[in-house]
C-alpha cells in the first residue's frame, strides 16, 4: 500500500524549516555586523586584546602582592615595571651574544656562500662563474625594475612597525590599569546592568577571564617546552648561541606558525654558518620533529585540558583563524573558540532548565573587592 504525504505535516515542516532559516540568517547577519565593527575599531580593539592577554599572564603576581597588603597602585606599578624589565632582559639575552659573535657569523655566512658556489660549479650542476654572474645581473635588473614596489613595501613595513610600537605602548598602559582597577570592574558592571543581565554577564565574564588565563598559561608552557627541547638539541649538536636561540624560541611561540618558522630559520642559519651543512641538516630535523610534536601532540593536549576544547577543535580553530585573518587570526583562534565555548556552555545551562536558580553570581576575591560606596557617591570605577 503506497503511503502519501500528509499536507498539514508537510506545510508545518516547511514552515519550521523556513523560520529556522530566517533565524539563522539573522544570526549570521548580526555576526557579520559584529565582525565589521571589530575591523573598523581594530586600532582600539587590538591593544585591548593584547592588554587582556598580558594581564592574565601577570595577574597572579599582582594578586599575590595585593594579598600581602600591597596597595593596588603599587602592586600594578611593580608588576608592570617588572614585566618590562623581563622583556628588555630577554631582548638583551638574545642581542648581546649575537652582537659579540657577529664577526664570526658574518665570516661564516661569506664562507657558506663560497662553499655553495663551489658546490654548484661542480657535478652534477656544473654551473660556471659566467652563469652565476648572469644570474646576479638578471637579479639586479629585476631589482631595479621593482624599485617602486620595494619602496611601497618598505613604507608599509615602516607603518607596521610604528603601529606595532603604538599598540605595545597602549597595551602596557591598559595592562597597568587592568591590574590596578580590574577587581572593581565586576561589582561596577553588576550595578549598571538591569535585571537578569546583572547576574548572567558577570558570570560569563568571570568564566571568560579564567579561560583566557588558562590559554596564556598553556601557551607559555608549550613555548617553554619547545625552548627546552630545541635548546637541548642545539647543545648536543654543538651549535653556538644556544641560550639566545632557546629564548627566541620561547618568545616566538606566542606567534603561531610564523614565530616557529622564524626561530627555526635562525637556528638552522647559525648552524650552517658555524658548524657546516651536516649539522645544519641535523638541526633542521630536530626543529621539524619538535614543531610537529608541539603542533600535533603537546599543544592540542595541553590547550584542550586547560580550555575544555577537544584537540581536533584546537587544530581546526587555528587553521580557520589563519585562513581568515593570517597571523593574528591564528593567535586569537584558540582563545576565541574557548570564549565561544564558554558562552555556549552557559547558554545551554540556562536553556536546559529555565526555572533553575541562576545562583549567587561570580565569586570574587574578598581581599580585592572595594569598600562599599557611600550614598550619593559616583558609581564610575576609579
Amino acid at each position: 500500500m503506497q503511503r502519501t504525504m500528509n499536507p498539514a505535516k508537510t506545510r508545518s515542516a516547511l514552515l519550521t524549516a523556513a523560520l529556522a532559516s530566517v533565524q539563522i540568517l539573522i544570526v549570521l547577519l548580526m555576526l557579520r555586523v559584529t565582525l565589521w565593527l571589530l575591523g573598523y575599531l581594530w586600532s582600539v580593539v587590538w591593544p585591548l586584546v593584547v592588554a587582556l592577554l598580558l594581564t592574565t599572564l601577570t595577574w597572579p603576581v599582582a594578586r599575590f602582592l595585593r594579598r600581602h597588603r600591597w596597595p593596588a597602585t603599587l602592586a600594578a606599578v611593580a608588576v608592570t615595571l617588572g614585566s618590562l624589565l623581563l622583556a628588555v632582559g630577554a631582548v638583551i639575552l638574545i642581542a648581546v651574544p649575537v652582537a659579540s659573535q657577529s664577526g664570526d657569523l658574518t665570516d661564516g655566512v661569506v664562507d657558506g656562500i663560497q662553499q655553495v658556489r663551489e658546490w654548484a660549479s661542480g657535478p652534477p650542476l656544473n654551473i660556471g662563474d659566467d652563469q652565476i654572474t648572469q644570474a646576479f645581473d638578471a637579479a639586479a635588473a629585476r631589482l631595479q625594475d621593482s624599485v617602486g614596489s620595494i619602496v611601497t613595501t618598505t613604507l608599509v613595513g615602516v607603518t607596521t612597525v610604528v603601529n606595532g610600537v603604538i599598540t605595545a605602548v597602549l597595551a602596557v598602559f591598559l595592562m597597568f590599569f587592568f591590574l590596578k582597577d580590574g577587581p572593581r570592574f565586576l561589582p561596577w558592571l553588576t550595578r549598571q546592568l538591569p535585571g537578569r543581565l546583572a547576574v548572567d554577564v558577570p558570570i560569563i565574564a568571570t568564566r571568560s577571564w579564567d579561560t583566557l588565563g588558562a590559554f596564556v598559561r598553556s601557551q607559555a608552557f608549550v613555548g617553554l617546552l619547545d625552548a627546552i627541547c630545541i635548546g637541548i638539541g642545539l647543545w648536543i649538536v654543538g651549535v653556538p648561541l644556544v641560550l639566545p636561540l632557546a629564548a627566541l624560541t620561547f618568545l616566538t611561540a606566542f606567534v603561531p606558525i610564523v614565530g616557529a618558522l622564524f626561530a627555526g630559520f635562525v637556528a638552522v642559519l647559525i648552524a650552517l654558518v658555524s658548524n657546516g651543512l651536516g649539522d645544519a641538516v641535523i638541526v633542521l630535523v630536530i626543529i621539524v620533529a619538535v614543531q610537529q610534536l608541539e603542533g600535533n601532540v603537546f599543544s592540542p593536549m595541553i590547550q584542550s585540558r586547560g580550555l575544555g576544547l577537544h584537540p581536533a577543535v584546537v587544530l581546526l580553530a587555528v587553521t580557520l583563524g589563519g585562513g581568515l585573518a593570517g597571523i593574528v587570526g591564528s593567535l586569537l583562534a584558540v582563545p576565541v573558540a574557548a570564549l565561544v565555548g564558554v558562552f555556549w556552555g552557559y547558554l545551554r545551562e540556562q536553556l536546559s532548565d529555565p526555572d533553575a536558580d541562576p545562583g549567587p553570581g561570580p565569586e570574587l576575591d574578598p581581599e580585592l573587592v572595594p569598600e562599599p560606596e557611600t550614598p550619593g557617591a559616583s558609581e564610575n570605577p576609579a
